[in-house]
């Protein structure tokens, strides 16, 4: 017959254990305010990418335009859309969920997103607006990042 659980061991090996979600750290009582906020920040900007990634999902699904405009569309075009469709609300996912991948996904989606902006402005259109903006918003994510990294 085994052993039940101790449930002290299982409490260390819970606390050993080095979860990616911000929330989930053990943090000093003192400490919590720039992750507090970065966490904020994460889920707002979540909002913000999953009205993103959604509004990908009307185009291809003709919500906006008529129906069958987006396959008359060069095929670039549709391949930049499903991409933007698929990684926008995987991105919003991790940023919800306040996780590492969840802000690397992000960054991979907006510097796609101002790459493809700045190399092919015929498939994605973008204001100069957008872009300062997206910039803002790296700018922020990373200072944010970095003054929570500083609190441990």
């Amino acid at each position: 017959m085994g052993r039940a659980p101790n449930h002290r061991q299982s409490a260390e090996a819970a606390r050993d254990y080095a979860s990616d979600r911000i929330e989930e750290r053990p943090a000093e009582p003192s400490s919590t305010r720039w992750t507090l906020i970065l966490t904020w920040f994460l889920r707002l900007l979540a909002i913000f990418w999953i009205m993103k990634g959604l509004s990908a999902w009307a185009v291809i699904l003709g919500v906006w335009t008529p129906i069958g405009q987006f396959e008359s569309r060069s095929l670039g075009y549709q391949a930049t859309i499903v991409y933007f469709a698929l990684i926008d609300l995987i991105a919003a996912v991790g940023l919800w969920m306040a996780s590492t991948w969840g802000g690397i996904m992000w960054l991979l989606a907006v510097m796609s997103h101002l790459i493809l902006a700045a190399f092919f402005p015929g498939i994605v259109a973008t204001s100069m607006i957008t872009i300062v903006f997206f910039i803002t918003l790296i700018a922020t994510y990373l200072a944010l990042a970095w003054l929570a990294a500083q609190e441990k």
